[in-house]
């Protein structure tokens, strides 16, 4: 008999899940709360212009390729990828700025314009990240589905390579001095939620992707994937439908049977569920049947920083580059202003997609879209979005304008904003916190809400809120673990025998007490006790010379 999965969100993780399971056989049903496709990679379409609701940036194609040739078809026959040069512009005050390309030479004088003695340190970190991604990559693609699992042959091998008690801005200090550099190769832990004086240094790998491997914009933006995987899915007899929340799991025991909608009862073999996690399990789940992560402990989780967002049509064109990050004069107090004191930062660090430089269809001829990115704290009794909308959008429009946008005011066609709060409610975005848990230590690997969900049988998860964890290349190896491990609970082949991410057996060398030592050592470094990290100022002894 065919077995039947339904999966909860149609985001890019749910779509990808649903090709994977439909090319080994499997019925699917996608249930998708809104009447539109990709939840955050979805599209905002009003008076000709068309931005990206979330994420802009396409890294690392790899992940996305491996799915659509399960299905059949490849990347580059569905989605037309234009690799960008400069990938971004990193720019620090009113006019210093760093022209970020994977041209060796050329970053290593882009480097020099700001630190001469650091150019060197670009070729080390490429090589010392590239050895670290070799060995990461695997241990990134398997499950972990609990302590044991942390005791690899692969993971052990690469413990000096992590440096799990290491910042990743500390980490940079092997090989930058300048404080700028090492800030144009760590605001990619934004892209987590997390700060680089707290983000984990292996994180080192996301800036080293898209210098290896490039940064890509899709034409029609990164939504154009998300459509391309339902067209896929579609083709495979996926059934999608949208506009149908789903309102609750239905159990047999701890077995997810099925979920209820308003519009009646869909029964599954398994339920796999791509929506945001705590507000999923909060409202989908009776808190009785959830013992690891009931209410009471996801309150006291670690969440992201969330965004306030600009979308705005403009009247004329700029000759700036696509991607332009704005970091803050002080840096550190802006962060500190989000994660921990929970205010908004009068100087705040910000991100313009200028996309129309590169794809002039996202507006009409000779008009631009202009996509205005903020990271803020997550929802906090001590910000009343009802009160700062309007001042913080004034602020931003003061604060886009070092990064060269000048006279943009009077140029709006289109305006939309998204603060915290309509995260929160609009979206179904638990706190607000758009990068969903924080990526701390103890909230990683079998730390994180596991692939096959440990509270109940037959639910497994995709999506940021999972392992690996946020980003779209690890959202994508997310569904590639979570449908690997459907399937194998339902007893149906995988449409490839030889997926990446097979479970790697135990070091045998050294003997059993070796292996259990090297188990409690490694599960030492990932406990919720491990040492916080802070800005370092001091000299970082590792530092190479």
């Amino acid at each position: 008999m065919t077995k039947q999965t339904v999966i909860v969100g149609a985001g890019p993780g749910g779509l990808a899940s649903a090709i994977l399971l439909a090319a080994a056989g499997v019925r699917v049903k996608v249930l998708e709360r809104l009447p539109i496709l990709g939840g955050r990679t979805s599209s905002i379409e009003s008076d000709g212009y068309k931005f990206d609701l979330g994420p802009t940036f396409f890294l690392y194609p790899r992940v996305l390729e491996e799915i659509f040739r399960a299905a059949g078809t490849t990347l580059k026959d569905e989605v037309e990828l234009v690799r960008l040069d400069p990938q971004y512009r990193v720019q620090f005050g009113a006019g210093v700025h760093i022209d970020a390309t994977a041209n060796i030479a050329g970053m290593e004088r882009e480097i020099a314009k700001l630190a001469p003695a650091d150019a060197p340190g670009f070729r080390r970190f490429l090589e010392e990240n590239r050895t670290k991604l070799s060995l990461m990559e695997p241990c990134l693609e398997s499950a972990y589905l609990g302590w044991q699992d942390l005791v690899q042959a692969r993971l052990l091998k690469m413990l000096p390579q992590l440096r799990p008690h290491q910042s990743l801005d500390t980490y940079l200090k092997r090989f930058f001095a300048d404080d700028r550099v090492r800030l144009a190769f760590c605001f990619q832990s934004k892209y987590l939620g997390m700060s680089p004086f707290r983000c984990p240094s292996l994180f080192s790998i996301l800036s080293f992707l898209e210098y290896e491997y490039g940064v890509f914009h899709p034409l029609g933006g990164c939504a154009a994937i998300t459509s391309a995987l339902a067209r896929v899915a579609e083709r495979l007899g996926v059934e999608i439908r949208l506009d149908e929340p789903v309102e609750e799991v239905l159990f047999a025991g701890r077995r997810a049977v099925g979920v209820r909608t308003r519009a009646g009862i869909h029964r599954a073999d398994a339920v796999v569920i791509n929506a945001d996690f705590a507000r999923a399990m909060q409202k989908l789940v009776p808190d009785h049947r959830r013992h690891r992560w009931t209410d009471r402990k996801l309150a006291k989780k670690k969440y992201s920083c969330s965004t306030f967002m600009m979308y705005l049509g403009i009247e004329g064109r700029f000759d700036l580059p696509h991607h332009t990050i704005q970091i803050a004069e002080d840096y550190a107090k802006n962060l500190d202003d989000i994660e921990n004191r929970h205010v908004l930062s009068e100087d705040p660090s910000f991100y313009v997609q200028n996309a129309c430089v590169t794809d002039p269809g996202l507006a009409p001829r000779g008009h631009s879209t202009l996509y205005v990115l903020a990271p803020v704290t997550h929802q906090h009794p001590n910000v009343d979005w009802g009160k700062e909308r309007a001042r913080h959008r004034e602020l931003m429009f003061r604060q886009i304008r070092k990064a060269g946008y000048e006279g943009v005011e009077s140029r709006i066609r289109y305006e939309r904003i998204i603060t915290p709060a309509d995260w929160d409610t609009r979206y179904e975005i638990h706190r607000g916190a758009t990068f969903n848990l924080a990526h701390t230590l103890d909230q990683m690997l079998h730390l994180r809400p596991r692939n096959r969900f440990e509270d109940l049988d037959g639910v497994y998860l995709v999506g940021g809120g999972t392992h690996p964890g946020s980003g779209l290349p690890v959202i994508f190896e997310s569904a590639r673990i979570s449908t690997r491990l459907l399937l194998e609970d339902l007893g149906v082949k995988a449409q490839s025998d030889t997926s990446p991410g097979q479970p790697v057996a135990p070091a045998r060398h050294g003997g059993g007490h070796a292996v259990a030592e090297a188990m409690r050592a490694f599960a030492r470094l990932l406990s919720p006790k491990s040492a916080p990290m802070v800005p370092d100022t001091g000299s970082d002894p590792t530092r190479e010379s």
